[in-house]
């Protein structure tokens, strides 16, 4: 690629770097209502918010890099829809989804102009008076498709599961809340990029390209801009339900190592006192001393028993035969003192 399109946009690569440094224009507060008309809590943190608008804005400038050379490759002045579609083109699901937004996006132009519903339906594929936006997407797609799978998107009413899993999750977030808390989710679900241009425009430093996006792609900048935002959104509530112990499910004590250290990390205080404990028992230090044992009656003695206490902490077979020796040299002297001796040395 020619270094004509790499200067500016380096240049926007390196305003992007910087931008929490010395550039002013922040979509922060509106991300936040983003993230919570989404699924995300009602007032998602700050950092949260920031993290995902560096993110949306590192995506935005590299996808706006590629196009700007797909723009240069095909000699166009500006960065126009036809570079982004090419770029979306292996990505089925999300093209269709693009395609669905054009569409949409014409038929409010159509009903603000006044057009009625019904005139809407019946031009929805009509060669003679198709939506702006979808002629221009389904004209470009038909000059690179070469075996009809992009062209049979215009047909396609298959069902987005992505797109239904988050109007279930929306529907489900809205079952508990007052008016006032609906009123604000509503003004939060209404929230775009697109509704905000030209600080969109500002906030990806358009003004500094030298090839710039026109108003159309401008249009599916923004749209995958919030799209970027759901996606991470809707990861963030997979990892927090894959973090969640659910009752019965064999598999919940295998839980991820990033977890384990978060959740150590968090009681340290906890573990240590454990630890302590464990430790204390099993020390020999804090190991109790053995039962003192009492002196054996002398029934016990003249029949050669040895009570249990008496082997100590040693085990049967540890004592040495001098050992027993001498506790029997021990017995016959006591018992020669006190009177009971009846051994007598031989040769008296």
């Amino acid at each position: 690629m020619s270094s004509t399109v790499a200067s500016p946009m380096s240049a926007a690569a390196s305003s992007s770097s910087g931008r929490g440094m010395g550039k002013s224009t922040s979509f922060t507060p509106e991300l936040q209502s983003m993230m919570f008309s989404l699924g995300d809590a009602r007032r998602p943190l700050h950092e949260s918010a920031i993290l995902v608008e560096d993110i949306v804005h590192t995506q935005l400038i590299n996808l706006l890099q590629q196009a700007a050379e797909v723009s240069q490759l095909r000699g166009a002045r500006v960065i126009s829809a036809e570079d982004l579609l090419f770029l979306m083109r292996k990505d089925k699901k999300k093209l269709r989804r693009l395609l669905k937004y054009m569409f949409f996006r014409d038929y409010k132009s159509k009903i603000v102009k006044g057009i009625e519903e019904d005139d809407l339906i019946e031009d929805k594929f009509s060669s003679n008076n198709t939506n702006k936006r979808q002629k221009l997407a389904q004209d470009f797609l038909n000059s690179i498709d070469q075996t009809g799978e992009l062209l049979a998107m215009f047909e396609d009413d298959e069902i987005d599961d992505v797109k239904q899993e988050r109007m279930e999750r929306a529907e489900r977030q809205t079952r508990m809340m007052d008016s006032v808390q609906y009123a604000e989710f509503c003004e939060s679900r209404q929230l775009s990029f697109s509704k905000k241009a030209s600080k969109f425009r500002d906030w990806l430093d358009c003004s500094s390209m030298e090839i710039k996006p026109n108003a159309v792609a401008m249009e599916i900048l923004a749209y995958l801009a919030y799209e970027t935002v759901a996606q991470l959104v809707d990861l963030a509530l997979l990892v927090k339900q894959d973090m969640t112990p659910k009752a019965g499910d064999p598999f919940s004590h295998a839980i991820s190592a990033t977890f384990i250290q978060y959740h150590n990390s968090t009681e340290p205080h906890l573990l240590g006192q454990a630890a302590g404990v464990k430790t204390g028992l099993e020390s020999p230090e804090n190991t109790p001393p053995p039962t003192p044992t009492p002196p054996a009656p002398a029934g016990q003695q003249h029949l050669g028993k040895t009570p249990s206490g008496a082997l100590g902490n040693g085990g049967i077979g540890q004592d040495s035969s001098k050992s027993k020796q001498r506790k029997r040299k021990k017995i016959l002297d006591i018992r020669c003192e006190r009177g009971l001796c009846t051994l007598k040395p031989q040769g008296k």
